[in-house]
């Protein structure tokens, strides 16, 4: 996958050296949440910060995306580490690192959690200290309450945290209640990415392109593909490649259930009908309803589906149908 430019990002990166500088002057901890619905580049903001200080003690840690198991985060920052030396009892150290032959005495909860909080303390030792957590949304209960209880050290260490909304969280409200504690810190950091807006796009496809794709229209019609997310941006790229430079302008992409939802509004089935004909949630057809009517400009469920028919009609049955739902209006009226 090609390196996309740091295109609308700038303000953000230079947001997470000025919290570096304040964790470095005053030796307190500090935390960066940067949320963002997936693909809007969030760990490629956290690269873009750590490659400007490659000898800054980082440690970084993630949830297992299949099963979360407690201290997923602690887990993935002792994975491969020499932890002799750490002062940490050994039993709490194997519940930690979730080791295979963990011994039967179990610590409480509360016990743990300070076990933690202490080797997290020997990690980072007397030098400041960037401490990653990928992707909080993942993470589980144990995970969440460690990340909560650094924030409130003296750690020097900045606490640079990403994560999707909390709804899309494994503990949403657990989630919820993290990402606002460390949002409330003294200090911190708090910032939400979006898509690209269409003259992004067009800064990043004339940085791929040259200035051949410098069209307006060509950006925008990017845009309205991707909606600005910069992951799916990437794949397009990838994939159509400068073919890209070639595709008409008007083009407009659907999912393929979104194909099947369009269908049925065609057939002039209600939402529940739909829902029961797909094996789906009635608020899952408004929704895909909802993106319909977004992508293709339509303002109402008939135009969306007389857009349909007339893309029928023309024998334009993939995702690229490019009639506009005004037009499909004035051609059934004729």
């Amino acid at each position: 996958m090609m390196a996309m430019p740091m295109v609308g990002r700038a303000p953000a990166v230079a947001e997470l050296r000025r919290a570096w500088s304040r964790v470095r002057a005053h030796r307190e901890p500090i935390a960066a949440v940067v949320t963002g619905a997936s693909g809007t580049g969030k760990s490629a903001l956290v690269t873009a910060f750590l490659q400007e200080h490659k000898e800054t003690n980082v440690l970084t840690g993630t949830a297992r995306v299949h099963s979360p198991a407690p201290y997923d985060w602690l887990a993935a920052v002792l994975a491969g580490r020499d932890t002799r030396g750490l002062g940490v009892p050994p039993d709490a150290l194997s519940w930690l690192k979730q080791d295979p032959d963990v011994p039967r005495e179990r610590y409480t909860p509360d016990a743990l959690l300070r076990i933690a909080v202490s080797t997290v303390r020997r990690l980072v030792g007397r030098a400041e200290a960037v401490l990653v957590v990928e992707d909080l949304h993942a993470l589980d209960p144990a995970s969440l309450n460690l990340i909560a209880q650094l924030a409130t050290t003296d750690l020097p260490a900045l606490l640079l945290v990403t994560s999707q909304p909390a709804e899309a969280a494994v503990s949403p409200r657990l989630t919820e209640r993290t990402l606002a504690r460390l949002a409330g810190r003294p200090g911190a950091v708090r910032q939400h990415l979006s898509g690209l807006l269409p003259a992004e796009v067009g800064q990043i496809l004339e940085h791929v392109y040259g200035s051949q794709a410098s069209s307006p229209d060509l950006a925008e019609a990017v845009w309205r593909r991707t909606e600005g997310n910069p992951y799916r941006l990437t794949e397009l790229l990838a994939v159509e490649g400068a073919a890209l430079l070639e595709a008409p302008a008007d083009r407009i992409d659907l999912t393929a259930r979104e194909r099947e939802v369009l269908g049925l509004l065609a057939e002039g089935m209600a939402n529940k009908q739909i829902a029961s004909a797909l094996g789906i949630s009635v608020r899952t057809v408004t929704v895909h309803v909802s993106n319909l009517l977004r992508k293709t400009g339509a303002s109402s469920r008939t135009e969306a589906a007389l857009w349909a028919l007339s893309g029928r009609r023309s024998g334009d049955h993939h995702a690229g149908w490019r009639d506009n739902p005004r037009a499909a209006r004035s051609q059934s009226s004729a």
